[in-house]
């Protein structure tokens, strides 16, 4: 840790303060060979009130620390979720966007500003990391810092949790990226367990998803996905015009082979989607600029099969139908379509802590837990 600095923090205003914003971790990661450059458009776009549909019920205050010299020394985001109030009436807020040299004054600086907005907010404790939601990239990596992250997966110095527990900040969840090679995986016991749940309910039929209905699929999948989730710590439900921006983004890159859709009496009450992992391209892309060269990079690795991972970043079943087997059946027939197109792996992520089923149903398949990510929380 290096000697305490002398930091001042001021809130971003204009276009350069925004440009230093998003700048400073392509600065302070240049040395880490497993952090993933993320696109700078997509920093740009997820912090700004006009491009962000998060914005129509939420708040942020982007806050920048820079040092006596006026070098830029760390960034934070102080959130308002009006989404996670509504449903909880908890006066949580949050905090996101966090980077930090390894630097108590410095980091205690940005979490004083943050935690400074919060309260004028009428806000009483803070938790994240998040970027903005816990349905957009969330959660501190603890463990795993020797492997890439997976697509729209964190990753963040090893110094980080130290820093912010320091701070007084304690973990209010653990979360966990199961990971199952397609050859280890108990393909026979998925297969039997499968088939034996379509021979015991009959009315249940299996489905990939269907480009050509977008629209109506995604606004489906979003019905399941909120009704599934409703129950697990910190959900909060996406706004159809969060979810429909998340779908078109996943659209670019979405395979229909590995979108699974289970219905039952005609009635879709399950689902998987699996994306292809393009942080093996983005890789090829340091600069996070896909102009002039990077997307040409993008393109040829995201169609020329080179990428043989993939990530499962969303599953849901309706509660109505929890307890079926349902989840072990879109494993298998995700399984299926992903081993006839190559994959070699794929990264389930994350499942809470406590969500015993889902943590046991994925280990008496063969999935591994790979990587380790907490949410923390503190009082302000």
């Amino acid at each position: 840790m290096s000697s305490p600095t002398s930091v001042s923090i001021h809130p971003v205003k204009g276009w350069l303060d925004r440009r230093a914003f998003i700048q400073f971790p392509y600065d302070l990661y240049k040395n880490e060979p497993y952090w993933i450059a993320p696109l700078r458009m997509d920093t740009a776009k997820m912090t700004h009130p006009k491009k962000n549909a998060f914005f129509a019920h939420g708040e942020m205050q982007l806050f920048l620390a820079r040092d006596s010299t006026k070098k830029v020394v760390g960034r934070i985001a102080a959130i308002k979720n009006g989404m996670h109030l509504q449903k909880y009436q908890d006066n949580v807020g949050f905090f996101g966007f966090f980077e930090s040299v390894n630097d108590v004054s410095v980091s205690h600086a940005l979490l004083d500003a943050a935690a400074a907005w919060l309260k004028t907010h009428g806000l009483v404790s803070m938790r994240g990391p998040v970027n903005p939601t816990m349905n957009d990239v969330a959660g501190l990596l603890v463990d795993g810092f020797d492997r890439q992250p997976s697509i729209m997966m964190p990753y963040n110095l090893d110094y980080y949790e130290s820093l912010l527990s320091q701070y007084g900040f304690s973990r209010a969840m653990t979360m966990w990226a199961y990971y199952a090679n397609t050859k280890l995986l108990k393909t026979e016991k998925l297969k039997r367990g499968s088939e034996l749940i379509m021979k015991k309910w009959t009315s249940l039929k299996v489905r990939h998803l269907d480009m050509s209905k977008f629209e109506d699929e995604t606004r489906l999948i979003m019905e399941i996905f909120n009704d599934a989730w409703s129950e697990n710590w910190g959900h909060v439900s996406m706004t159809e015009a969060e979810f429909q921006q998340l779908a078109k983004e996943m659209k670019q890159i979405i395979d229909p082979r590995l979108a699974v859709i289970v219905e039952d009496d005609g009635v879709a009450v399950g689902f998987a989607v699996s994306l292809p992992d393009l942080n093996y391209a983005f890789k090829t892309i340091p600069s996070g600029r896909l102009l002039p060269t990077g997307i040409l990079k993008l393109l040829y690795l995201a169609t020329s099969g080179v990428i043989r991972e993939i990530r499962m970043p969303l599953m849901g079943v309706r509660r109505s139908h929890h307890g079926k087997g349902l989840d072990a059946m879109l494993v298998w027939e995700t399984q299926k379509a992903a081993v006839k197109m190559g994959v070699l792996g794929c990264e389930m992520s994350w499942v809470l802590d406590n969500n015993l089923r889902l943590r046991n149903s994925l280990e008496s398949m063969g999935g591994v837990i790979d990587k380790e990510y907490a949410m923390l929380e503190c009082a302000i």
